[in-house]
């Protein structure tokens, strides 16, 4: 099959590419590097010509509510059309677990937006949402750190490795369109600060933990980001991916 990726050049996206290209593929990524422009429509067509499936894991650069609602909303549009006229026959988009339970957090907003417009585009489609990657880990800390001091509130959270995102999201590129959402997550729930425990044990650089729970992008978010009994668990613990990483 030919599987075009929407965002093969990042982390996810690059991923996906090289698994699907393992597994016999001809998988293609676009972005803008390659020509390739979402928001203006911009070597759409082009990179469409002769897919069978297209693949969206294309972040906005903003996590601003206002652009990134624009970003994604536009981006979905003009991407959905693309795939209508090229005949595209299953759309897949990478999503975020508890993205329909968090009305106060614009990003999130902007997601679920993006997955309506997938809903209504006509397009047969599937929808992965994962937890939080493993690599946003360490930046969020550095967000949150003043001084020796990295401050964190104790929201749960299930995080993944970013393979295991790529090796979820490829096995849906293969399959048939499910018209619904599959939701993965890693294999334990650790409150944030104490993901930055497990992050310093295992590199010490000098800082400490403080539990803060109005610290972080993640201060005040409701505890709903970890997924139910029904997701599917991820094997990668966080622990076992610092020592390889």
């Amino acid at each position: 099959m030919k599987i075009v990726v929407v965002g093969g050049t990042g982390l996810i996206g690059s991923q996906v590419v090289a698994l699907l290209r393992d597994r016999g593929h001809e998988a293609v990524p676009a972005s803008p590097s390659t020509g390739v422009d979402t928001l203006t429509g911009e070597g759409l067509a082009q990179a469409f010509k002769g897919a069978d499936v297209v693949v969206d894991v294309s972040n906005s650069p903003s996590f601003d509510a206002e652009p990134a609602l624009d970003f994604f909303t536009r981006s979905a549009r003009n991407v959905i059309a693309a795939e209508k006229e090229a005949g595209v026959r299953h759309h897949v988009t990478l999503s975020i677990v508890g993205v329909d339970q968090v009305p106060d957090y614009g990003y999130y907003l902007a997601k679920l937006a993006q997955e309506q417009a997938v809903r209504d585009g006509g397009v047969p489609y599937s929808i992965v949402r994962a937890t939080q990657f493993f690599e946003f880990i360490a930046p969020v800390m550095g967000l949150a750190t003043e001084g020796s001091q990295v401050r964190l509130p104790s929201l749960p959270l299930r995080p993944m490795a970013s393979a295991d995102v790529a090796t979820a999201v490829a096995e849906a590129a293969q399959g048939d369109p499910s018209n619904g959402v599959r939701e993965i997550a890693g294999p334990e729930i650790h409150g944030l600060d104490r993901l930055g425990e497990i992050t310093l044990a295992a590199k010490p650089d000098g800082r400490t933990v403080v539990t803060d729970e109005s610290a972080s992008l993640f201060a005040g978010m409701p505890d709903v980001l970890t997924g139910d009994d029904t997701v599917h668990v991820a094997a990668t613990r966080y622990e076992d991916w610092l020592k390889q990483n």
